[in-house]
């Protein structure tokens, strides 16, 4: 069979190679997708102009169902246009996709059905949100409450950080209307890990476990970024606390929804915090796979996962189960010269590690043009490797990055650290 991919970053490319894994798919259409699946014999990049014509191209080509993988095309509507033209896709909704478009309606949304999270207030009045800086005192969280692509969080350390972030939203509009309304939060101390699941609409399966790396640099020093890297599974998310966080979040949030009346379906991310009392709390949810979490997620499932989406827009993942390999997968990200805050394009990508069966170069910020391959985002790879040990597949995974050519490269070289120190 035909299937869609929406996007074209390195979980596309990640969800791509999966499921041309498939023994029944036969073409993995990637809309727009980039130069690495442009250079898949099993993968085939096609325009993405609007949700109309990519729906109308999905029929055309027979394609028996499309994945989505951004948060863009979710929040304007591309599942229920899908849907409309009765197209098999799986995504939440863009009703149901608030919950990552709207911080305010995310946490209104927790506070109404119980679902441990930080204390909160959304202002659009400066001198109001100023005010309550002054009374919760810092450290303190600034968030926009629309889409800003990874720059609407500032996690001030001092009242005066916390005041500048709200001036620059609600005065100086830096984030356009992402920013026209702010969601200031308690500070939440701990461990951050990654918990993702598919669902139905009524029921869950859990992903394999990951942690990322959101600083620029290593020790989590520099500026916030997207993602640097990231590793499965995250030692943090014991069983028990897995089992927990089922109970107490997932479960509670999908149920939450259908009784508001917007079924959840697709894939749920919630950005947790592990308190050192052991307590998860919900820092936010994205209404998709992380990035760069899916790399190594999609490095260890075993299963099919086309007939796993199937299952989910079957509303049958009840029946449904995954299998992973029990190694580690470990992700780095290369980036750009001058990124996360002034990327820049257009470098050629003079050399690439070869893909073996336990190390894999996602593409992310690349295009292919006349054989040329060159970079066009931040983040432009992520290497990502299988090994019996943490410490073995950061080792692949580094070796393979050393053979990455392009001017201004940049990674870290501690991804995984943190897991490291747990064992150490």
């Amino acid at each position: 069979m035909k299937v869609l991919v929406i996007g074209g970053g390195g979980r596309e490319h990640a969800l791509a190679w999966q499921l041309a894994r498939s023994p029944r798919v036969q073409m993995v259409y990637v809309a727009p997708g980039n130069g690495g699946t442009a250079r898949s014999k099993r993968m085939r990049n096609v325009p993405y102009a609007s949700n109309e014509a990519l729906a109308g191209f999905a029929r055309s080509e027979g394609v028996a169902f499309t994945v989505v993988g951004p948060e863009a095309p979710l929040a304007s509507g591309v599942v229920d246009v899908f849907r409309a033209a009765g197209l098999r896709i799986f995504g939440p909704t863009r009703s149901a996709a608030q919950l990552e478009s709207s911080k305010d309606y995310a946490k209104s949304f927790m506070q109404r059905h119980g679902i441990p999270t930080a204390g909160y207030r959304t202002f659009t009045d400066a001198t109001a949100a100023r005010a309550y800086v002054a009374e919760r005192g810092a450290p303190i969280v600034i968030k926009a409450d629309g889409l800003a692509a990874g720059k609407g969080v500032v996690v001030a350390q001092t009242a005066g950080e916390a005041n500048a972030a709200i001036d620059a939203m609600l005065l100086d509009n830096r984030l356009g209307s992402s920013g026209a309304r702010v969601v200031i939060e308690d500070f939440l101390d701990g461990e951050e890990a990654s918990f993702i699941v598919m669902s139905d609409g009524r029921h869950a399966l859990a992903l394999a476990t990951s942690q990322d790396h959101k600083r620029l640099l290593d020790g989590d020093q520099g500026p916030n970024t997207g993602g640097m890297g990231a590793y499965s599974p995250a030692p943090v998310v014991t069983p028990t606390l897995h089992a927990k966080v089922m109970r107490e979040i997932i479960m509670p949030t999908i149920q939450g929804m259908a009784a508001d009346g917007i079924p959840y379906s697709g894939f749920l991310y919630a950005g947790l915090m592990i308190g050192k009392d052991g307590e998860p709390r919900t820092l936010e949810f994205n209404c998709r796979l992380g990035d760069p979490e899916t790399q190594p997620i999609m490095m260890r499932l075993k299963s099919d996962l086309a007939q796993l989406i199937e299952a989910a827009i079957d509303a049958r993942l009840d029946r449904a189960e995954a299998q992973w390999d029990r190694r580690t997968a470990l992700g780095v990200v290369v980036a750009a010269h001058g990124y996360p805050d002034a990327p820049r394009r257009g470098d050629l990508i003079t050399r690439l590690p070869a893909d073996t069966d336990d190390c894999v170069t996602f593409h992310a910020g690349t295009a292919l043009d006349d054989a040329r391959l060159t970079v066009t985002g931040g983040r432009v790879l992520c290497v990502t490797a299988l090994g019996d040990s943490v410490r073995a597949a950061q080792k692949l995974a580094y070796h393979a990055v050393e053979q990455v050519e392009f001017s201004g490269a940049q990674f870290r070289r501690d991804i995984g650290y943190r897991a490291l120190r747990k064992h150490d």
